[in-house]
């Protein structure tokens, strides 16, 4: 969903280089150096407002954590809560998710998060829908050897072109799951916005993890 630019959302982004980079080019192979100790990096790719990214880090300070945005007052309201937690172990980028070689070097990243990503309904715009074989190719050059991604959504149709997608390239699945909130995998989930949203309205959410294995993958 697009969000009507707001004026003060680049002034906020501009004040705070220290939290969120607007050009995240110049850190590629160099994040670990923007944070307070060296540790795993985790990657949430369509961070949105930023409550997941956020919940992430509070609850594993023994990871780094990145959210990339590429609506910039969606940013800067992500921007805003961050500030509000002075965590050292979160770094916020507004920037495209197609740009990912370009903002990380090879083997960077040590997991993946996409939530609630625009399922592209349309059969045409399917190579749109991030996890066509293009953006899987993507994510195995900047994820660590056997690195992670995880998935939720509460679209089935977005959740089942995932599962064959990922079987296809080779990917090895950790987990799946086709109702989140009633199993055990609940118990330590961090909700995102759209999750309470959706949860709220008693939509089943589906999440699977993948495990990109580079001795099995296409």
């Amino acid at each position: 969903m697009r969000v009507k630019h707001k004026k003060w959302a680049d002034p906020l982004i501009a004040a705070h280089p220290e939290l969120m980079i607007d050009d995240a080019t110049q850190f590629k192979g160099k994040w670990q150096s923007r944070f307070a100790k060296e540790q795993p990096l985790h990657l949430e790719v369509g961070m949105g407002k930023g409550q997941f990214i956020i919940g992430m880090a509070k609850d594993h300070p023994e990871i780094n954590f990145i959210g990339l945005e590429i609506q910039r007052t969606v940013a800067a309201i992500a921007l805003k809560k961050a500030l509000e937690e002075d965590l050292p172990n979160l770094q916020l980028i507004c920037g495209d998710g197609e740009d990912l070689q370009e903002y990380f070097e090879d083997g960077e990243v040590a997991k993946m998060y996409l939530n609630f990503s625009d399922p592209w309904p349309k059969k045409r715009h399917a190579k749109r829908r991030l996890t066509y074989k293009t953006f899987l190719a993507t994510y195995q050059q900047i994820l660590q050897d056997q690195g992670a991604i995880e998935l939720k959504t509460d679209n089935m149709g977005l959740f089942e072109f995932s599962l064959e997608s990922m079987n296809n390239y080779g990917m090895i699945f950790d987990g799946v799951w086709l109702d989140l909130h009633h199993s055990e995998e609940n118990e330590h989930n961090v909700e995102t916005e759209y999750e309470q949203k959706f949860a709220a309205k008693g939509q089943p959410i589906y999440k699977l993890i993948a495990n990109l294995d580079r001795k099995s993958v296409v």
